[in-house]
């Protein structure tokens, strides 16, 4: 670990991360009074900040010196990724797959983020995994040492934990069609619309996300380097690959489900016409035993023995008639 470094489980009046890059991949922790005293000359700084917490939103809106707009924008409860120039500073909202213990992945966590070129300002609602990562590579001495560099990692951090989820999406469906293929119909319902509906939510964040990402490449921003352009165009191209295979997981689901309806229609019409076969049989022959049933005088073949034998000859021999005919028929 960075020495003295505060952790989300330590974060201390929403202050959750406070460090000092040093400019050659590591950094330093700081406390609130050395973030209030810092200066530009120190080297760049980090704060990510709990936006919740009532001293991280005094400071951003007292004493930051960050543009009212992007003040509010880094305490919105309610974000869709965008990217907006604010004169030589950058705002920024991105959203990735909750991973969090307990946790659905289409429930999207957040990031909101402003830049200056001399600091990076981050605030959240609910813990973030890329934090940790991005602090392990600080402890490795291979972070970020500038930060455009720290947004590219951030950004790029993102993504990578969005590839996982992609890939889980991919494994069920595949899964759900190979059951639903092998007649294995069980909760597939279910489990195929809750596979639709990740696929949807997850979509719905992404779309406007790849929108962002393309207008950060081509913000006119002193401090974004051109290499730094080009690292944000791959994560963006890759960006795209994952909603389209998230697109394709969608019209999976749907052709699975529709294969499943179509199954489970089979399955019924094959026993109704099972049952219409029956009935077509029984209906002569329970007309046939009804009328010899009457208990009226005249009636053929009462006083002889073996007229019930002839009765049931009779049955069995319609009974084959029909047989013959439902099979000449091609109904049978």
């Amino acid at each position: 670990m960075i020495p003295g470094q505060i952790t989300e489980h330590h974060a201390a009046e929403g202050l959750i991360l406070a460090v000092l890059l040093d400019g050659r991949g590591g950094a330093r922790k700081l406390n609130w009074s050395e973030v209030c005293d810092w200066a530009p000359e120190q080297g760049c700084l980090w704060l990510h900040l709990h936006f919740e917490e009532a001293r991280a939103a005094q400071w951003l809106r007292e004493r930051s010196g960050v543009d009212a707009l992007a003040v509010e924008a880094l305490l919105s409860a309610e974000t869709r990724p965008r990217a907006t120039n604010l004169g030589d500073a950058l705002l920024l909202t991105l959203r990735g797959v909750n991973l969090n213990p307990g946790s659905n992945p289409e429930d999207m966590v957040a990031i909101r983020l402003w830049s200056d070129g001399k600091r990076v300002i981050s605030t959240r609602r609910r813990q973030l995994l890329i934090t940790g990562d991005v602090m392990q590579r600080f402890q490795a001495h291979i972070g970020p040492v500038d930060a455009a560099d720290l947004i590219v990692e951030l950004t790029d951090r993102i993504g990578d934990r969005m590839s996982d989820t992609v890939d889980r999406l991919e494994d069920k469906v595949m899964e759900l069609e190979h059951e639903v293929l092998s007649g294995l119909v069980g909760r597939l319902r279910h489990d195929l619309a809750t596979l639709r509906k990740q696929a949807i939510s997850i979509r719905r964040y992404l779309a406007p996300q790849r929108e962002a990402l393309n207008r950060l490449v081509i913000e006119k921003l002193s401090w974004m380097t051109e290499p730094r352009r080009l690292q944000l165009r791959e994560i963006g191209d890759r960006l795209v690959r994952h909603i389209e295979d998230i697109d394709a997981v969608r019209e999976r689901a749907s052709l699975a489900q529709e294969e499943l309806m179509s199954r489970l229609s089979e399955q019924m019409n094959q026993r109704m016409y099972v049952l219409s076969i029956v009935a077509a049989i029984f209906l002569p022959l329970g007309f046939f035993t009804g009328l010899m049933g009457i208990n009226v005088g005249g009636m053929p073949g009462v006083e002889r023995d073996l007229a019930f034998w002839v009765v049931v000859a009779m049955c069995v021999g319609l009974t084959a008639v029909l047989g013959i005919v439902f099979r000449w028929k091609k109904w049978l």
